[in-house]
């Protein structure tokens, strides 16, 4: 679970919650709440933690022992937050390094980040309910339902969904960014 690889990194780097806090620019409360499971942290604050502790985002989602067989269910899946206003991933996959695969879903009105970003992976956006778009290295996009977009994604890219409907996507992602 997320909120125990945390704790174990930061201890097996000599780090208090105050010195995690420093040098992350996060809160040690936010932080503590991160380490108890109380709290859901956004994609930003997993990113600032997985720099920090220099872990990538599989080490920080792996479970114990890795298995060969992952059954992902609805309601049981740790879920990745965008930020404030932004939208939540549900994660399908293990914390693997390899691949990942996130359920997305877009209100009318959301976006996945307030600007475009990089990083170093391949995504592959199926459209699984509704209509969306997605903006890549400024072109948009535009999505409907079984239409899927693959792009490298050093390319600064975003989803929105600027319709009156909510949108669901899958999104692949290898390997998985941190």
């Amino acid at each position: 679970m997320l909120n125990e690889q945390v704790r174990t990194l930061r201890k097996q780097r000599g780090l208090s919650l105050r010195q995690l806090a420093e040098a992350t620019g996060l809160s040690a409360a936010l932080l503590s709440q991160v380490e108890r499971g109380a709290t859901d942290p956004s994609l930003s604050t997993i990113r600032k933690l997985a720099a920090v502790l220099g872990a990538d985002l599989p080490t920080l989602f792996a479970e114990s022992p890795p298995a060969d067989v992952h059954h992902s269910r609805p309601g049981r899946r740790p879920l990745l937050s965008a930020g404030v206003g932004l939208m939540s991933y549900e994660r399908l996959t293990p914390g693997r390094s390899d691949l990942e695969v996130l359920h997305g879903r877009l209100a009318p009105g959301q976006c996945t980040s307030e600007e475009p970003w990089a990083h170093p992976s391949t995504e592959c956006a199926v459209v699984v309910v509704g209509r969306m778009a997605a903006e890549v290295d400024g072109v948009r996009y535009d999505l409907d339902t079984g239409e899927s977009l693959t792009f490298d994604s050093r390319r600064p890219h975003r989803y929105l969904n600027d319709t009156d409907a909510p949108a669901e996507y899958l999104l692949a992602v290898t390997p998985p960014i941190p």
